[in-house]
């Protein structure tokens, strides 16, 4: 039997860089590391597809709703979505979903 943890937050969001802008798109140090000083950040990765590296796929949880809320709210993520992404990415998503327990 399985049973799902429906207060944290499991955020996947994958970014497709625009040709020639995957290097500078994964190098982007400072998400990883204030992501990680956030107290709600439970789970932080940064992955690469194996068969495109141009996606960039960011998986966290967050202990609850509120903390990832917070996290959206904060002035980095803010720049990121509005200056950083725009010159490197040509295409994204960002879907939250609740773990599934074994």
């Amino acid at each position: 039997m399985t049973r799902k943890d429906t207060v944290q937050v499991v955020c996947v969001a994958e970014f497709r860089a625009l040709e020639g802008k995957t290097d500078a798109h994964r190098s982007a140090p400072f998400i990883d590391q204030a992501t990680t000083a956030e107290p709600g950040c439970i789970r932080y990765e940064l992955n690469q597809r194996v068969d495109d590296d141009r996606w960039i796929t960011f998986i966290e949880k967050w202990k609850d709703q509120k903390a990832f809320d917070e996290h959206c709210a904060m002035p980095y993520i803010k720049h990121f979505f509005d200056d950083v992404r725009p010159p490197l990415v040509e295409d994204f998503a960002v879907k939250l979903f609740q773990e599934i327990l074994p």
